[in-house]
């Protein structure tokens, strides 16, 4: 799949059908994921792969019970590991630059799955002391984000974005940038 075919066709699956996904395209996600920019390519964050169904069913409790996790036969847990970039940046590197890590590298994943013909969705909302508890986390770790990932069972429909005019600003915050649509047609129908 082309790289702007990737991004228009991305959406946030919450139904998967009832097949793995194949180790040779787990693997992909994982390269992927590890190619992503990172400050100082220190790569600032761990990731925990979830696969067995019981240990899903426990991932989905520990998010707030969001079924479509146990559902998903794969998870990718990403955590925060601010030691790694601490060193080199200081407070910076615990309070921002290991987030900005684990989540453009759990980007990179949701792109890779979406190029592959998976669905993926980001989660955001658990209990961290759970997750610690269900993938042996050390203190030091935080986890970030879950991404489950499969083969799609639905179909969502395209959601609205703001106008980039609204979302963009030029030079200043109270200045309008002004857009004009691309040629590629990547815009999706805006909300007012």
């Amino acid at each position: 799949m082309e790289f702007f075919d990737v991004l228009r066709n991305r959406r946030s699956i919450r139904a998967f059908k009832e097949k793995d996904v194949e180790q040779e395209k787990i693997n992909i996600i994982l390269e992927s994921a590890n190619l992503a920019p990172s400050a100082g390519d220190l790569q600032a964050y761990e990731i925990v792969v979830i696969r067995d169904p019981r240990r899903r069913s426990a991932l989905a409790e520990a998010a707030l019970n969001e079924e479509f996790i146990a559902q998903a036969p794969l998870n990718l847990i990403f955590f925060i590991n601010p030691k790694r970039s601490a060193w080199r940046y200081g407070r910076r590197g615990i309070k921002l630059y290991c987030l900005q890590d684990a989540t453009i590298a759990a980007t990179y994943a949701q792109l890779s799955a979406t190029a592959l013909g998976l669905g993926s969705v980001w989660v955001g909302a658990f209990d961290d002391r759970s997750i610690m508890e269900l993938t042996g986390a050390t203190e030091d770790l935080v986890p970030v984000a879950i991404i489950s990932i499969g083969y799609p069972d639905e179909e969502p429909e395209i959601t609205p974005r703001r106008k980039i005019e609204d979302l963009v600003h030029n030079e200043y915050i109270s200045k309008p940038y002004r857009y004009t649509p691309s040629k590629l047609g990547l815009s999706r129908p805006s909300y007012e």
